[in-house]
């Protein structure tokens, strides 16, 4: 089956489905785009890792009420014992996130180019957020360019100096133009922008497809059978989007029938 939308599908970002779009994508965009490099440059797979509590996602206290009881012991006391709550520990887990490297096959073999996804985490996770700001500053005062995708309504966006109130954010940035970066900035109702990737100055930009990308995965990776286009989506909609999800969502069900 395919993709419904004619843009990202919001049900794709939901937690249970995101890191499986997310790795699949970064697979999708390398295979797309290593053709359109070689020889002169290859892209490379890597993994950040580093160790967060998510406290909205584990973290609580169960709606316990507070009793009394009264032990009667061997002896004479009387011991009054309080029932405990029950309650969830913040646990730290390892997060590993994967993004590309467009790395020259000469010379130095530097990374020319970062490719970045970006996660739940980064935009609202403490620990998150803070890995990944503090990497793309790196890459910001470098002379390595950085593509960022956001894919994801959840969260705050990454920072730049003018706002932006949209739902998704492609940024190309290319460390020759810096403080100047283009972004292509959509909704959910447009389909998501083709963009280019930079290379060293005077180079060809291939252009990456994402929308085509995101069709082909959703569709290989049979997520039709993993949805429940039921659900009620996070963050909330406005009622303009609403309607216009149910109106995408019912021709997807005539679609199907016919």
């Amino acid at each position: 089956m395919r993709n419904p939308f004619p843009g990202m599908n919001p049900y794709l970002e939901q937690p249970d489905l995101w890191h499986q779009v997310h790795n699949r994508l970064i697979v999708a965009i390398a295979d797309d785009l290593t053709p359109k490099i070689v020889p002169k440059y290859r892209v490379s797979i890597e993994e950040r890792v580093y160790t967060s509590v998510d406290n909205l996602v584990i973290a609580g206290i169960a709606d316990v009420a507070v009793t009394n009881r009264s032990f009667q012991n061997s002896g004479t006391a009387t011991l009054n014992l309080t029932e405990p709550r029950k309650v969830k520990l913040p646990i730290p887990e390892e997060v590993t996130e994967r993004f590309l490297e467009v790395r020259s096959t000469q010379g130095h073999k530097s990374v020319v180019t970062v490719i970045e996804i970006l996660s739940p985490k980064n935009k609202r996770s403490k620990e998150g957020r803070f890995a990944y700001e503090s990497k793309r500053h790196k890459i910001l005062s470098s002379a390595t360019h950085l593509v960022e995708i956001d894919l994801l309504r959840l969260g705050e966006a990454m920072p730049l100096l003018e706002v932006f109130d949209t739902n998704y954010r492609i940024l190309v940035s290319r460390s020759y133009q810096r403080p100047d970066a283009d972004l292509y900035a959509f909704n959910l109702s447009n389909p998501i922008p083709a963009f280019p990737i930079p290379l060293d100055v005077g180079e060809i930009e291939p252009i990456i497809d994402l929308q085509r990308l995101l069709n082909e995965v959703y569709e290989r990776a049979r997520f039709d059978l993993a949805i429940d286009y039921g659900r009620s989506l996070k963050p909330e909609l406005s009622s303009q989007e609403t309607e216009w999800i149910a109106t995408v969502l019912g021709n997807m069900e005539l679609n199907v029938r016919n």
